[in-house]
Formats: structure tokens, sequence, C-alpha cells
């Protein structure tokens, strides 16, 4: 699934140019093609068509992992999901197999959702709060401070891996981000959230903002057959490198199941906790 990193690149080549695109700013939308109903979350297909035809793109945004292009009076925002992407073309290209919603903007170019899996959507609102109200903060923003960190943290106790992953805790975050942040920081995955100094607290959240400004200096990680152009898979630490040499100590990287996801992490740079739960969620205290 793209991450922070991965939608920063694709929100920055949309409005600035790039990925073999130009920019979508400033461009009129001339036609709608909804090629699969079930990408439009909001509104029905009818309304979607009336609301979005002769409107101006004004400008691309992001929100955690979604992407919010501004329309003045409405907000188109895409989620990827696990295959979505976002690609402007020329609009006498073929259409591709895996297109789901597509709009022809000035200039004989489209954008394009791509979605092999079918599991990216799509909402067009008036409020894009109605869509990301529960977002927690963005982690490379001024206001997400070490200090703030530490107090989101003491207030919950769970283990440091799935909360991490919880948009409603930290936005942007996913399973390759968080394990190199943790190995960054020398914290076990497992380890339960309120039990965090201060010292600790400073170190994630300074881990946690340097590998995401540089997966976004890299255009993000290119693993599979979705998302292309980055390359910041081959500065892992740890993620996908079972059983290869941690680059800090040289112990083996090992892969655990925690809250059903692979989690990657040096035994010897991340001692585990004391009396840490061996899988899944603690509750909330």
């Amino acid at each position: 699934m793209p991450e922070l990193p991965e939608v920063e690149t694709i929100r920055s080549a949309l409005r600035d140019g790039g990925r073999g695109g130009v920019s979508i700013i400033g461009r009129r939308v001339q036609d709608s093609h909804l090629l699969w109903d079930r990408t439009l979350a909001e509104p029905s297909p009818a309304e979607f068509r009336k609301r979005i035809l002769g409107r101006t793109i004004e400008d691309v945004g992001r929100r955690g992992k979604y992407l919010l292009m501004d329309f003045s009076a409405h907000t188109l925002l895409f989620h990827l999901r696990m295959s979505g992407d976002l690609v402007v073309e020329d609009r006498e290209q073929p259409v591709a197999p895996h297109h789901r919603l597509m709009l022809d903007l000035e200039g004989g170019i489209r954008l394009a959702f791509n979605d092999t899996r079918k599991f990216g959507r799509a909402w067009l609102v008036s409020d894009p709060q109605v869509v990301l109200g529960q977002l927690g903060p963005e982690p490379l923003d001024g206001d997400f401070t070490a200090q703030e960190l530490h107090r989101r943290l003491l207030a919950r106790r769970r283990q440091l891996k799935p909360l991490l992953l919880d948009q409603t805790f930290i936005a942007g975050l996913g399973n390759i981000y968080t394990d190199e942040a943790l190995h960054m920081a020398g914290l076990h995955p497992l380890t339960i959230s309120n039990t965090l100094d201060r010292v600790q607290s400073e170190r994630l959240w300074s881990s946690i903002r340097q590998v995401l400004q540089d997966g976004i200096r890299r255009q993000g990680a290119s693993i599979d057959w979705v998302y292309k152009g980055g390359d910041f898979q081959n500065y892992f630490r740890v993620y996908q490198r079972t059983g290869k040499p941690c680059p800090t100590c040289g112990a083996l990287i090992q892969r655990i199941q925690v809250g059903q996801r692979g989690t990657h992490f040096c035994s010897n740079c991340q001692p585990s906790p004391t009396q840490a739960p061996l899988s899944g969620d603690v509750e909330d205290g």
C-alpha cells in the first residue's frame, strides 16, 4: 500500500508535473468517465458528473495517505488503498485495463485513477473533514513535536507497531516506514507505548520524521508492480530483509507477526521489552 512518501510523490507530480505527466493545476474538467461504480464512494455517479464538469483544479494536496484535489466549491479525495495510482496521460492513449475513473482535462490530457485490486476509493465532497475528520496529526507538521508524541504515547497502552499504524494516532505511516522508524529508534515493535520515557519518545519522533523525509527525497519505495519510480527500497534497514545482516550491528534481521502484519526488526538493536505480549494489541488504558 502506498504510504505517506509515495502519496506525497504522486501529489507533487500532479501539482508540478512529473512521472511522465504534466501539471494538472488550472486544468478544467471537460468530461468524466466512471468505469467501476464502486470506486466512487460519494456522491452518486450522476451527481458526481454534474458537480465536476466544467470545474477547474485549483490545487492538489495530501492528508495522511489521502490525495486532495481542490475544485473551490468541492474537494475530490482519493485513497489509493492496496494498488491505486493516479496518472496523467495523453487522452488519445488507449484506456488501460485497470483504469477505474478518468477525468478528461483541458489540453488533451486525462487524469486516470488506476487500481488493479479495486480497493481504492474516491469522494467528491464540499467538506473534506467528512472523510478526514478522524485522522491523527501529520508527522511532518511543525505542530507535531516530540513532546506531543510523548503525550500521545503515554495516553495509550498499545504495542508500538499497531499503534503507529493506527491512522487516528498518526496519519500516513504504514508497514514499511513504521518498521524502518522503529529500527532507527532502537525500539522493539512489541514495546508498550506508555512505557516509553521522554528520551525514547524523542528518538522515535526524530526517526519517524527522518525515514519519511528520506522516503520523500527518494520518491518513495518501488517494491511491487503497483507503484514505480522511487528507489527507497534500495535503502531499507529492516523491511523485507529477513535473514540479512542489520546495517547497524550485523545481526540477522528477524520477521514476526504483530497485529496480523509482517514485522521486521533486529533483536540486537531493538531488544525485547520486559513482559511484552507475544502478538496483537492490548486494550487502551
